[in-house]
């Protein structure tokens, strides 16, 4: 049975887990499940789209054949994944990429582990104000991710087109204190990510996370002003576990299914490029 958590439902319905982070996450972070039985249904937090719509792919056309049963419980934020599955309210998580996941780790506490990476959700830069980058105009608010290293994917994103210069070698960790030159005096606005979609009918650019940019109907590779390049980019999506999990029959067999010839395909055809397969 697949079940949609809003992020309103999500706090109703994991009051209890989530409230307890704080004090109990840490001490769950590290634990171990690998003994749990090969037939036990598999929960996975997802972002909706695509991470929802590639897993409800797998459940329904590709796990009776390798007699995976999967629970789909699907988050609108990028913090209660995380959450539930150091909480055990998990047992694996499919929303997001390595460098977010580190940060998650680092801050929070977090002893999980990363898989294969599965797909790319290329970031783009959106706009209902102007029809080029060329046009922005001088004093243009752009809203970015608020968090770190999406924040700073994003601030690569728009040094790469020309519109903001970055301290040498700052990489992902980019932050607003690393723009050396901004001469067309461009606002930054970090906005949750879940945000950036509404936030078109105010600011002159929004920088996307493609998940959020699909769920709003945008279609990054027709919509985009501009978008990332997929080369070397290190911000596939992976599954991730508690730290010990990754060896779980259930895991490896969902593993096995995401690389598979025909999630490759799904994500082809149904995505024309606005998702990229990442094996």
């Amino acid at each position: 049975m697949r079940r949609t958590l809003s992020v309103t439902l999500a706090a109703a319905a994991l009051t209890l887990g989530l409230a307890a982070c704080g004090s109990k996450a840490a001490d769950n972070a590290g634990s171990s499940d690998s003994g749990a039985s090969p037939d036990a249904v598999l929960k996975v937090g997802v972002s909706p789209v695509p991470h929802g719509e590639i897993l409800k792919y797998v459940k329904d056309n590709l796990a009776a054949k390798e007699g995976l049963k999967l629970d789909i419980v699907e988050f609108n934020d990028y913090v209660q994944p995380n959450a539930a599955l150091a909480d055990k309210n998990l047992d694996a998580n499919y929303f997001q990429h390595v460098p977010y996941l580190q940060d998650q780790m680092q801050s929070k506490g977090y002893k999980f582990t990363a898989l294969k990476p599965v797909h790319l959700e290329p970031l783009g830069v959106y706009s209902k104000k102007v029809k080029s980058l060329d046009a922005v105009p001088q004093g243009a608010v752009v809203a970015i991710p608020n968090d770190a290293t999406n924040g700073g994917r994003a601030l690569n994103l728009l040094a790469a087109k020309g519109l903001i210069k970055l301290k040498d070698g700052v990489g992902v960790k980019a932050t607003e204190q690393d723009i050396t030159d901004n001469p067309k005096k461009l606002q930054i606005k970090p906005l949750e990510a879940p945000q950036l979609p509404r936030s078109l009918d105010d600011v002159a650019l929004s920088v996307i996370n493609g998940n959020y940019a699909i769920q709003a109907n945008l279609t990054p590779s027709k919509d985009a002003l501009a978008i990332e390049s997929a080369d070397n980019n290190p911000y596939a999506n992976i599954v991730v576990v508690r730290t010990g999990s990754e060896n779980d029959p259930r895991v490896v067999k969902l593993e096995k299914l995401l690389h598979s010839a025909e999630v490759k395909k799904f994500i082809e055809d149904k995505y024309k490029g606005s998702v990229i397969a990442a094996f």
